[in-house]
């Protein structure tokens, strides 16, 4: 068995990012139940609301599923308490320091992956005991690393570097694009973008729509003085853009970017002053799917590649 499906209890080595706005419990059960694990993103869910989704996604499935936690929220001591209270098995966390939390999440029997964007971090969040790491790429939609190393160079380093399991993340969006991530060293995949406009996100339609018309070279990683974010054009990353050129302090960024631009773009469908979130393989995404589909789709094209890639003689 492979060691991602054997350490979460899975069918298949694919996890569903838990991304803000998206990762409520219909999408989080869904793939769960198409045999991937399904996470519910706390990063946009006050502690209340967070307790709603953990009751309900019980409820809707009886396989494994996860809690993805942004270590930086405000909120993380209620949304602990939460989660160790509804005894929550798997926590992938993200934005933070790993050694502040990974202790209490052991000592509960939980599984702990970290999100990194770096070699330097996988081996602190290693040393940290987490149990495996999500190694993200460039590509990636939404909160990136500063350094702007692609997922292809990424994976070899983290995974020679670490003997825990490594999960690739950021430009895979196919059966293809995950072969590949298991052949660089990977053990299993996350995915984002496709599940973040599947039927079952709760996204708005119009935000699922922009991305489904979305173009090569359409996403791009900005606001590094803050946190590095890729998004998708529109009005208010060429307001950005513009306060680049003015050559704005740090503070006034702050200003343009503001509260809830976020929650704006992607779960209110404002295509104009909303902050779209998404991966570089929006351009690769032109329906809506359900999650079942999606797994489904990327198993099947993984096993045709993974026969034709054994056909290929490299001799004459």
């Amino acid at each position: 068995m492979n060691i991602v499906n054997n350490l979460f209890n899975i069918k298949y080595p694919i996890v569903q990012g838990g991304m803000v706005w998206c990762s409520g419990w219909k999408l989080a059960s869904a793939v769960s139940n198409a045999g991937g694990l399904g996470l519910i993103g706390a990063g946009s869910m006050r502690p209340s609301v967070l307790e709603e989704h953990i009751k309900k996604c019980k409820m809707a499935t009886s396989k494994p599923f996860g809690v993805n936690l942004p270590l930086l929220y405000s909120q993380i001591d209620k949304h602990l308490e939460i989660i160790l209270r509804e005894k929550v098995k798997i926590i992938f966390t993200s934005a933070g320091n790993p050694m502040l939390y990974t202790n209490i999440f052991k000592k509960n029997n939980i599984t702990v992956v970290h999100v990194v964007s770096s070699k330097k971090f996988a081996i602190k969040a290693f040393e940290a005991g987490v149990d495996a790491i999500v190694a993200e790429g460039f590509e990636a939609g939404g909160h990136n690393g500063v350094n702007e190393t692609t997922t292809m160079c990424l994976i070899p380093e983290i995974s020679e570097s670490i003997n825990i399991p490594v999960i690739a993340a950021g430009g895979i969006a196919s059966g293809k694009s995950m072969l590949a991530a298991l052949s660089l060293g990977a053990n299993g995949v996350q995915i984002g973008s496709r599940f973040a406009v599947c039927k079952e996100s709760s996204s708005h339609k119009l935000y699922k729509n922009y991305v489904f018309d979305s173009k090569e070279g359409d996403t791009q990683l900005t606001l590094k003085e803050l946190t590095p974010v890729r998004l998708l054009r529109n009005e208010f990353f060429y307001k950005i853009q513009k306060a680049y050129q003015d050559k704005v302090s740090v503070n006034d960024l702050k200003e343009i970017l503001a509260k809830g631009r976020a929650k704006k773009g992607i779960f209110e469908g404002d295509l104009i002053d909303g902050e779209l979130e998404i991966g570089q393989v929006s351009s690769m995404i032109s329906k809506e799917q359900t999650a079942k589909q999606i797994i489904d789709e990327i198993i099947n094209e993984f096993n045709k590649q993974k026969l034709l890639i054994k056909s290929i003689k490299l001799n004459k």
